[in-house]
């Protein structure tokens, strides 16, 4: 992914207001981050833990949606769960149902849309082992190559903006 300034980043969202856009936390480092390595941008916010957000490039423009943790009851810590983007497994809470509010008229009434995501968007470290999930059990081994899982996350990431509605 090519580095993106804050500007950029704000001017990507399509599921919130511009108000609501100029007052997102950005990432700490944004300069520094290893934008080599990223497949999309995402992050979640230190100071409202129930807020993420993912800027995705879409045809060459940058496209983010916010995304909120529903509220509800406490999960297992015991239980494995598995990232619906990049297919990393995670013991506890390592994977988290992250809402985006649809775009358009459907998002103004409160429809939203979900998937199961590493808690903290790190998808394409993960995938490229750059980082490695905190699991004591043993790990599943993909045949698959390193593009072809990359390939796989830029499709998953595609089909969940999709249903969110950006671009429609």
């Amino acid at each position: 992914m090519e580095p993106l300034n804050e500007d950029e980043i704000r001017a990507s969202f399509v599921n919130c207001s511009k108000g609501e856009a100029r007052r997102i936390s950005l990432p700490r480092g944004l300069a520094e981050l290893p934008w080599q390595d990223l497949d999309f941008l995402g992050w979640r916010d230190p100071g409202a833990p129930d807020r993420g957000y993912l800027v995705a490039v879409r045809d060459g423009k940058a496209l983010g949606v916010t995304l909120r943790v529903p509220q509800g009851g406490p999960r297992s810590m015991a239980k494995t769960t598995i990232c619906s983007l990049c297919l990393t497994g995670h013991p506890g809470s390592g994977v988290s149902l992250l809402a985006a509010r649809r775009v358009g008229a459907s998002g103004r009434e409160g429809n939203t849309v979900g998937a199961y995501m590493c808690a903290d968007l790190a998808c394409s470290l993960y995938l490229r082992g750059k980082k490695v999930p905190e699991f004591s059990g043993p790990r599943y081994r993909e045949s698959l190559t390193e593009e072809e899982r990359v390939q796989r996350l830029l499709g998953n990431v595609e089909e969940f903006l999709g249903r969110v509605g950006v671009g429609v």
